[in-house]
């Protein structure tokens, strides 16, 4: 089992009083670093601009590496470009993308990226919703594009709807995207008729639907369709504010949730993809909540022969 990150990803610094702050990233790392000694260790390289035009337009990108900032400057209410942000989100992206290599060249079977900033918000040309660069994207369509992959998902169970990972794969049929959300919240997408060209499956769920509804959900829609799409890759964009002490949302998980849902999308991806699994860190702002959570689904992640 590997994991990739890098200290400049606590460089990105929104700015005191703001949810996505580096702590999370320390939190997070310190968390698995003290419960899983064993874990395989390697330092995310940088993106490179062909890497990233492959879900985004040069204005975006332009926008994020190439804009003189010293001191934050908002993007928009929520997201926030800063001294250390373009580094940080090169890092982020670069993970994912050195994550699929790893996996597809048989190093590993599965693999955490433990990044920030998050980026399922982050459309093709619009960074938002606290993400700049859609990693998670540029990881899937590095799979199709490099390796040849045909079928891939990208199951996000965020509390918030990846509305940007949708927009990027919407008319294409190689990219499922399945996303279980709270409805209401932002960013007010991620409705059941959205549907793409049939490779989109979304479950909106009510706030504090628990951990029933949110297994319900996955059990009875989300899961039969990722297994009938049979993916030969499987991606999870990982975010834990979901859970039942995070200040964002009140969807009322379980940490136990984060451990069950990962199990059930190994097992796909042991059935259809021959365990290939790239996960990457989403949303989670309760520090406690988020290291609980980070360890429930990277140990889930470990089960069962993670190396070829």
């Amino acid at each position: 089992m590997r994991v990739y990150s890098h200290t400049a990803c606590t460089f990105h610094d929104p700015g005191p009083g703001h949810a996505e702050r580096p702590l999370r990233l320390v939190a997070v790392t310190e968390a698995l670093r003290e419960n899983f000694p064993g874990l395989d260790w390697q330092e995310a390289p940088r993106a490179s601009r062909g890497q990233l035009l492959r879900v985004h337009d040069d204005a975006l990108l332009a926008l994020v590496l190439d804009t003189a900032v010293d001191g934050p400057m908002a993007l928009d209410p929520d997201t926030v470009l800063a001294p250390g942000s373009a580094e940080a989100a090169l890092r982020a992206a670069g993970a994912g993308i050195a994550a699929v290599d790893a996996v597809m060249h048989g190093e590993v079977r599965r693999a955490f990226c433990a990044v920030r900033p998050p980026r399922h918000h982050a459309t093709s040309v619009v960074a938002m919703g606290f993400c700049l660069f859609n990693n998670i994207a540029v990881a899937a369509a590095h799979a199709c594009d490099k390796h040849g992959l045909s079928r891939v998902a990208v199951v996000d169970f965020d509390v918030h709807h990846g509305n940007g990972t949708q927009a990027i794969f919407d008319t294409d049929p190689r990219v499922m995207y399945l996303s279980s959300h709270q409805m209401p919240l932002y960013p007010d997408t991620g409705y059941a008729n959205e549907r793409g060209v049939g490779n989109i499956v979304n479950a909106p769920l009510p706030p504090a639907c628990g951990s029933d509804g949110f297994r319900r959900a996955w059990r009875e829609q989300l899961l039969p369709a990722l297994d009938s799409f049979r993916p030969q890759m499987l991606f999870i964009s990982a975010g834990f504010d979901g859970h039942k002490r995070d200040p964002l949302a009140q969807l009322e998980l379980e940490t136990d949730d984060y451990a069950w849902i990962t199990r059930e999308l190994v097992a796909v991806a042991n059935r259809h993809g021959n365990g290939r699994v790239v996960s990457m860190l989403e949303g989670g702002y309760d520090l406690s909540a988020l290291r609980e959570c980070s360890v429930a689904h990277v140990g889930a992640l470990s089960e069962g022969p993670t190396a070829p």
